[in-house]
């Protein structure tokens, strides 16, 4: 019986839809697909039922759900066995980015401990030029950097975090659907300096008015342009990864600005071309699922092609 067909069916399940299966798997939604039907041929039975683009679990699908996913975790144990016995450093020397220190880093490393748990995990926290320098004369093993690319360097996307327009509670702009450029002018900016190359389309958006924009304070630091913001100095463009806590508990409040919609900020994983594989792979394969905020579904509810 074929790993990879188990583990597109269990995966399927698990986050409640063939696309996002195929972006945790690295694969197309036609090769999850393909994976399927070969598994159900296998089996001589239907694990889905279709109908247009939604599928359901039938009786048959809903019996070996649990076989399947006492396979896949007996294979990951034996795997993560024998992985253990190659040489696996002592530390390994992470270096990050602010906001992926604050945000990412505290769910992220546990996870990994539990699979490594001899290794000692280093982290160093500095901006991408840093780190990409850091990491090619071997002081880091792996770094979380914006975007970038290297012809030594192995680059993947980690994720992308919007940017958005943030005000205080209570700020006027929360009972406006949308805000224009004008409306902004009139606002006490505080302005978040992170330097990537993303960040520059912010730049460009007030860049050919006639008048500059009210900038109050600029900052390099996420989480004081945010406690500014808290502390009504003014408004904001921040990552929205950041707030997330903030806007849930209704302490800042996302508004539309049309100019900036498009833009986001993206954190890639490096590390040199041949170093430190499995646990780059390792850690970039969770790092997906805790962002994607994958997590189980109702054997009964309907899942999307």
């Amino acid at each position: 019986m074929n790993i990879e067909n188990l583990e597109a069916f269990v995966y399927v399940i698990h986050y409640g839809s063939f696309n996002k299966a195929a972006d945790m798997l690295f694969l197309s939604q036609p090769s999850v697909t393909a994976r399927i039907q070969s598994l159900e041929r296998e089996l001589d039975c239907k694990l889905f039922d279709r109908c247009g683009r939604q599928v359901q679990l039938t009786d048959k699908g809903k019996q070996f759900l649990p076989y399947a996913q006492q396979i896949l975790q007996t294979y990951q144990k034996g795997k993560m066995q024998l992985q253990k016995q190659k040489a696996l450093p002592n530390e390994l020397r992470i270096g990050c980015t602010i906001s992926v220190s604050n945000y990412v880093i505290p769910n992220l490393l546990p996870r990994m401990k539990l699979l490594y748990p001899d290794i000692i995990f280093k982290l160093s926290v500095g901006i991408t030029d840093d780190i990409v320098n850091k990491t090619l004369n071997k002081e880091l093993d792996i770094g979380f950097v914006r975007n970038i690319s290297h012809p030594n360097l192995q680059s993947a996307k980690l994720y992308t975090d919007p940017i958005t327009l943030y005000v205080y509670e209570g700020h006027p702009f929360i009972s406006n659907e949308q805000v224009s450029i004008e409306d902004i002018m009139q606002e006490a900016l505080v302005f978040f300096e992170c330097g990537a190359l993303d960040w520059m389309q912010l730049h460009r958006v007030f860049e050919n008015l006639d008048y500059p924009p009210n900038i109050e304070f600029m900052t390099d630091n996420l989480e004081t342009a945010k406690k500014l913001v808290l502390n009504k100095a003014g408004i904001c463009f921040l990552p929205s990864r950041c707030v997330s806590e903030e806007v849930a508990e209704q302490k800042l409040f996302p508004i539309y600005f049309r100019e900036v919609s498009n833009i986001s900020l993206q954190t890639n994983l490096v590390t040199l071309h041949g170093e430190n594989t499995v646990i780059y792979n390792t850690m970039l394969k969770i790092g997906k699922e805790i962002l994607s905020g994958g997590h189980s579904t109702d054997l009964e509810k309907k899942v999307h092609v």
